[in-house]
């Protein structure tokens, strides 16, 4: 039966996105309806708390990533492998289409034998309790690089009726711990009301925009004053020396003194900063006549002649153009005039300044930049003929088969290859027309893309589908069966809200200009 018959309210637009189901509760549509009513959006996982959520599973080497199992939220309770039954194709609800794979746009089609697994393709972990969870997905084509497909039930937790996305977050190519192009956490998610309400298994698939990934921790300059304040591993480096000059010329810096208040301070020698009789070295400076009188004895500089520093002869022309604290004098007459300029010093006590730009250098996590601009992103197709071409089905298959049969670890993808050939239903999760090929795949390839005109040369293909639930066709205990939601025109609607939201990232921007003048 199609979707839009077994629902009753359906708002308008045809799909609506659950966004938000990251962090807390999802907003009713009478409280957030996007214009025309398409979309509900929700709460999104602000940056400090994607900060969290790396470091959480980066925590002791990668231990929680390691930790994690595969998730099916049907697997423990009932095996539902022999419940799907087969039935007619779906229908699609408009024309086909389909928007090419990053790096793809414009380029024509080529046959390789060769099966290259997709560096798009890794792990989903999240966590439900206290207990880590991981699924299969894939980045997929979006306007900013940073969309995630995968199943629904790896979105949202169906069986408890919350949201399971607490510390979600998406590594691609994921190996025993190694993240090799970093760790992206989920920012908003996006799937169909009739899984978000009705937990319809018809549209179980999620598409996550994802922040800018993080790749491990290094050492970044920040600004003073936080950097000062910083509390976790840092380091002070102190740079070249600098003039009193372009110390000066950075008014907002902090002044530092070494030793005792400051008394007095004269720019004839910017590096030097008089402070007291009590402080430092003593040098004389010179003063006016009437400054030196009015002065302590203990600060007058003399000589054993008198209480004058010393007594200057001049040129006529440096006489008559002297403007400095001296006191001028002349002796003799007519051309016999001699001139001279007494002058009059005190002492002061200092102590001499370096000037040094200082840095502080926080360790931090390091922002490794955009999904789709590291490992690519597949392209989308919907409304595709059932059957009409073979696909490619990726995932990390890990649990045993219903007689206990366990061939796969869950340690590396692996790949299925044909034509979907069936639909499947199944009652209890509300299957009517899922689609379905024959695999061996078992829980944790939920999520999995189905890849249509895969190129293994590009790595690179069309998702035309997401690993939804797992079947035993011939009963005979071993699974054979993998089935997806129909990719139509609903689904596009999702994907592509989806793939025009902005994510950005969860670490602040500095540059290596954050320093700071200090004086010692």
């Amino acid at each position: 039966m199609n979707t839009r018959v077994k629902r009753l309210l359906l708002p308008v637009g045809g799909a609506v996105t659950a966004a938000g189901l990251l962090g807390g509760a999802l907003v009713s549509p009478a409280q957030a309806a996007a214009p025309g009513g398409g979309t509900v959006v929700g709460a999104t996982v602000p940056a400090s708390d994607a900060d969290a959520a790396v470091r959480f599973w980066l925590w002791s080497s990668g231990r929680a990533l390691r930790d994690a199992i595969e998730y099916h939220p049907d697997y423990k309770v009932v095996k539902h492998t022999d419940r799907l039954v087969s039935t007619g194709g779906p229908s699609s609800d408009g024309k086909a289409g389909i928007i090419p794979a990053i790096g793809e746009e414009g380029k024509s089609s080529a046959t390789v034998k060769n099966v290259n697994l997709p560096k798009t393709v890794g792990k989903v972990f999240f966590l439900i309790g206290n207990q880590p969870y991981w699924c299969t997905a894939s980045s997929v084509q979006s306007q900013y690089h940073n969309v995630v497909a995968t199943a629904g039930h790896c979105a949202y937790n169906t069986d408890r009726d919350r949201h399971v996305l607490d510390r979600w977050v998406f590594v691609p190519g994921y190996y025993q711990g190694k993240a090799p192009w970093g760790i992206y956490v989920g920012k908003q998610a996006f799937v169909h009301y009739d899984f978000d309400v009705y937990e319809d298994y018809d549209r179980d698939y999620a598409f996550v925009t994802v922040y800018n990934g993080v790749g491990g921790y290094g050492w970044q300059v920040v600004p003073y004053e936080y950097g000062r304040r910083f509390t976790g591993e840092k380091k002070v480096e102190d740079a070249v020396k600098v003039s009193a000059a372009e110390y000066r010329a950075h008014g907002w810096s902090k002044q530092y003194f070494l030793d005792g208040p400051i008394t007095k301070t004269t720019w004839k020698d910017p590096e030097k900063t008089f402070v007291g009789k009590k402080y430092g070295k003593v040098e004389w400076y010179e003063v006016s006549q009437p400054d030196y009188e009015a002065a302590p004895d203990v600060e007058r500089v003399g000589d054993v002649s008198g209480p004058v520093k010393g007594k200057e002869e001049v040129s006529k022309d440096k006489w008559d153009h002297y403007t400095g604290p001296g006191t001028k004098t002349s002796e003799g007459e007519g051309d016999a005039t001699k001139y001279f300029i007494v002058h009059y010093a005190l002492r002061q006590w200092y102590h001499q300044q370096a000037y040094k730009i200082t840095k502080y250098r926080i360790l931090i996590l390091k922002d490794v930049g955009r999904l789709g601009d590291n490992v690519g992103g597949q392209g989308f197709a919907w409304n595709q003929k059932v059957g009409a071409g073979a696909v490619y089905v990726f995932g990390y298959p890990a649990a045993e088969h219903p007689d206990g049969n366990k061939p796969y670890s869950g340690v590396t993808p692996k790949w299925c290859y044909g034509k979907p050939s069936r639909t499947v239903t199944d009652a209890k999760l509300k299957i009517e027309e899922q689609i379905a090929l024959k695999c061996a795949f078992t829980a944790g390839a939920d999520g999995g893309p189905w890849l249509l005109k895969y190129k293994s040369a590009t790595r690179l293909g069309f998702l035309n589908g997401v690993t939804s639930a797992f079947g035993d066709a011939d009963k005979n205990g071993r699974i054979d069966l993998v089935t997806s939601a129909y990719f139509d025109g609903e689904t596009a609607a999702v994907y592509k809200a989806a793939a025009s939201s902005w994510s950005g990232s969860i670490l602040p921007k500095y540059s290596d200009n954050q320093t700071h003048l200090v004086q010692h």
